[in-house]
């Protein structure tokens, strides 16, 4: 079945180019786009006015954490830092179940459909000894269900508390549990064709909670089977000093060791580095997470440096227990703005802020196939209405979409050539059974962990 979006006032590819596309109309057949002009018609397609509305791309986040959408407002975590907002947070992270990976995800990607995003990755590296391995199944299946394209990253965590680590040792593996499930669901769910849904992508946690070991072997894995890497750095003061200490080397200088660096890894937050340290990620990825570096104090992303240095650059959302949040428009509105508090006048537009959320996540990872709208690419389309009274006034387009306004919905959500929602609602699944589900579950697990604590004093 074909669809035809008529009447749009706007069709922003971000193509090579950079072509704007006025007045124009697209035309879909199946799940990619055929055609891009004025006043096209086809006879068999089912038409669908856009009058007055803006299409750009799908946004791309390149770094979440879904299953912290349930650990979101914690009290005993507020207003701390990163190593001790993790070790309170372990302590209630340990009871996730299958369950809870269940809805988390589903919350999380409900709240980035609604916000404008139609591909996210995820970094799930939290595997306690009591739960299921097929965490990251459970994930991908939610995705499926939901409509969203996705990368799942077989995230982990080796390093205990007893080898030097930060993370518990309920929550840790075994470094040959971790590579035989990689392996596994490389083989089963990698999809490499053009349009896929499901890519699979290794990502050991962190510096300070994974073995060297692990991050060669899964680095050996991942370019065996020819997938990504992925994994947190340089996002404090306190990860320097511990790799300083435990490897004699600076994070950026440790992941050069380690033969981590190239077009084939991206890495969340990378905030302090050095102008040496950006020579070196030249080529590499950096997922930007403003809103969590902001929450937790970590400091402001180089990226206007970091892109001028050839570093592919895009927007995260990060967990939501640290952004407390999975909004991508919301992101893509702090990222310009963070980034013109460090960069006055020197600051990237709003336009291209806008480009980095969509064109720069599908290069972060690796892809040609979204994150642009043009003849041959996915239908990943989202539109906009600015015909609200927040918009008054307003004489550029993309500064109004991201400085402007005062609702984060969007008024449509196209993924792969499937409307999945539309006009405030989500199409594919209940999200009132989300909701409730994910409160449930919840409660229950914080509920738990307070009550154990409780009794051990």
């Amino acid at each position: 079945m074909k669809k035809l979006l008529k009447n749009l006032s706007k069709v922003v590819s971000f193509d090579n180019e950079d072509k704007i596309y006025e007045n124009s109309d697209i035309l879909i057949e199946g799940n990619e786009i055929i055609n891009i002009g004025k006043n096209l018609c086809e006879q068999d397609a089912e038409i669908i006015d856009c009058s007055g509305l803006i299409a750009i791309p799908g946004f791309v986040n390149t770094h979440h954490h879904l299953y912290q959408t349930l650990f979101r407002g914690i009290d005993e975590v507020q207003e701390k830092p990163l190593f001790p907002w993790l070790i309170g947070l372990y302590e209630f992270w340990k009871h996730i179940d299958s369950e809870a990976v269940h809805y988390g995800a589903l919350v999380g990607f409900t709240e980035l459909l609604r916000t404008g995003c139609t591909t996210t990755s995820d970094h799930h590296y939290l595997f306690p000894e009591k739960s299921s391995e097929n965490l990251i199944d459970i994930e991908i299946e939610a995705a499926k269900n939901i409509g969203i394209r996705f990368h799942a990253t077989r995230g982990s965590m080796s390093l205990g508390k007893d080898k030097g680590g930060l993370p518990p040792n309920s929550v840790v593996q075994t470094e040959t549990q971790i590579l035989l499930d990689s392996e596994r669901l490389i083989d089963k769910y990698h999809d490499r064709n053009k349009f896929a849904m499901t890519r699979i992508a290794l990502a050991p946690c962190s510096p300070f909670s994974v073995t060297k070991e692990l991050m060669i072997e899964s680095k050996n894995l991942a370019r065996k089977k020819g997938v990504m890497l992925h994994t947190h750095l340089a996002e404090t003061i306190d990860e320097e000093n511990f790799c300083i200490e435990k490897y004699g080397l600076k994070p950026v200088q440790l992941m050069e060791s380690l033969e981590w660096l190239g077009e084939d890894v991206w890495f969340a937050h990378v905030i302090h580095v050095s102008d040496e340290d950006m020579k070196l990620l030249k080529g590499s990825g950096v997922a930007h997470c403003p809103s969590s570096n902001m929450k937790l104090s970590s400091g402001i992303c180089r990226t206007t440096e970091l892109i001028k240095a050839g570093v592919k650059v895009s927007i995260g959302v990060d967990g939501s227990a640290s952004n407390d949040g999975s909004n991508m428009w919301e992101e893509v509105r702090r990222a310009y703005l963070l980034n013109h508090l460090k960069y006055a006048a020197e600051g990237l537009s709003a336009y291209e802020t806008l480009k980095m959320a969509t064109k720069g996540g599908a290069q972060v990872l690796g892809r040609s196939d979204i994150g642009v709208l043009s003849k041959g690419k996915a239908a990943d389309i989202v539109l906009y209405d600015l015909d609200d009274i927040a918009y008054a006034g307003c004489h550029n387009p993309f500064v109004g979409l991201v400085t402007c306004g005062n609702s984060s919905l969007v008024k449509m959500t196209m993924v792969n050539g499937k409307i999945v929602y539309k006009d405030g609602k989500l199409l594919t699944m209940d999200i009132d059974e989300i909701k409730n589900g994910a409160d449930k579950i919840s409660k229950e697990i914080v509920e738990k962990e307070r009550k154990s604590k409780k009794a051990a004093h």
